[in-house]
């Protein structure tokens, strides 16, 4: 077994050796495109693709420069309007020339859009951000890379996670705010309205819980059996290490995104690479917008971060493990989590009807959980042929999901009266 540094620092040593060789690849690659009559195809194809397979995938960006409202394009502009070590609350300012539309973008409700902590950027929710930002004033928790934190910084655990969102909610006023929490922050973002409404606060005007594992006891998935078939040392011995040096987060203990990357393919591995395959033969055969659909995704897909430890295991254990908000059990900065005393928040829960990663009833449990919430006010939507990614991104995110969260938060928004501004 490799000390917890030494695997760490051979995966950054072999990242710098094969950066010449992606460099290398990519020249070769466009010289044999250049060959007449598409003769060098295949070997420039061959070369592209040992380029996507060992280059750097760094941070993307969001890349969002504006978005259409009714039938007019409107400028859109990154503002971090909070920050933390561990967090930038990420604004998406949306400014029009026309007095009357901007008048119209001013009264459009607020979203507070939970990235995941799991493993990729906020990013990941790029289609997500553009589709609510046509309808929404959006800010975004765009979470830091651990291995970019110093350790004067500090540790950071689920329980930090939770504090960060109550933070941010109280920043933007929480009865006008809508959260929308997608995955894994769905457990915490519940956690953060329930504490509010225990302590007596304002609390979001809506919630709305996205392929999140609120009680993973129901229908498990590989994940939910990965994380309950062993110890929660095994966990830390076995797949936390320390930052090498060459990062402002030396010698901070982190579940590296490289490792996370591993277990992402791992779970689907002939998908992977049927994709990359199929990527060849495009590139062979000249199909370039298949060929750079593929790039797209794949440059977002391969970009991971690194988890504090900390937050790490405690996700394990009392996510996946202890199952410790469904149970009734957890407890956050030492007060108990009682999602029952949420009340004036309109619930609602969405799941995918093909998600292989959160199993089926997972997220619309916490339907029962809020029971405090008048039913009228709670809603579950079940998207037919919708996988896990596919709850809020692609087709049918944004042709019937989408369209459902829209009206849910307009319908529960101080603003509007059914739907319609009042």
């Amino acid at each position: 077994m490799l000390p917890p540094s030494m695997l760490y620092e051979l995966h950054h040593l072999q990242r710098r050796w094969l950066r010449p060789i992606a460099g290398l690849s990519r020249v070769n690659a466009e010289l044999l495109r250049m060959a007449p009559g598409g003769l060098g195809r295949p070997a420039a194809a061959g070369w592209e693709l040992l380029r996507r397979i060992i280059k750097d995938h760094p941070r993307p960006a969001f890349g969002i420069d504006s978005v259409e409202v009714d039938g007019q394009p409107v400028r859109i502009r990154e503002e971090v309007v909070a920050h933390t070590p561990w967090c930038r609350l990420v604004r998406f300012a949306r400014h029009a020339d026309d007095p009357q539309l901007a008048a119209r973008l001013d009264a459009d409700p607020r979203v507070l859009l939970c990235a995941p902590l799991s493993g990729h950027f906020a990013t990941l929710l790029r289609d997500t951000v553009r589709s609510l930002s046509a309808d929404h004033d959006v800010y975004v928790t765009d979470w830091s890379d651990a291995r970019e934190v110093p350790l004067s910084a500090g540790f950071f655990g689920l329980d930090d996670y939770v504090l960060h969102l109550e933070r941010f909610l109280r920043a933007l006023g929480p009865a006008r705010t809508h959260v929308v929490a997608v995955c894994q922050p769905a457990v915490p973002a519940l956690a953060a309205v329930a504490r509010m409404a225990s302590a007596g606060e304002e609390t979001a005007a809506s919630l709305t819980l996205m392929g999140g594992p609120i009680d993973g006891r129901i229908n498990p998935t590989q994940v939910n059996r990965l994380a309950t078939e062993r110890p929660l040392v095994w966990f830390e011995k076995n797949l936390v290490h320390r930052v090498p040096a060459g990062f402002p987060g030396e010698g901070r203990r982190v579940y590296p995104g490289f490792l996370q990357l591993a277990a992402f393919v791992s779970m689907n591995p002939r998908r992977h690479f049927a994709a990359y395959r199929d990527y060849w033969f495009d590139r062979v055969r000249g199909r370039d917008e298949q060929a750079a659909a593929h790039e797209r995704f794949y440059d977002e897909y391969n970009a991971v971060l690194d988890m504090d430890a900390l937050y790490y295991l405690e996700t394990v254990r009392l996510v996946f493990q202890e199952h410790a908000l469904a149970r009734g059990t957890w407890k956050v900065a030492g007060e108990r989590v009682r999602p029952g005393d949420i009340r004036d928040t309109a619930v609602l829960t969405v799941e995918g009807a093909e998600d292989d990663i959160t199993g089926a009833g997972q997220t619309h449990a916490a339907q029962e959980l809020c029971r405090g919430v008048p039913e009228a006010a709670r809603q579950r939507l079940t998207a037919e042929g919708a996988g896990h990614y596919g709850i809020f991104s692609g087709a049918r995110w944004r042709n019937s999901i989408y369209p459902a969260v829209r009206a849910f938060i307009r319908a529960h928004d101080p603003a509007f009266a059914g739907g319609q501004r009042s």
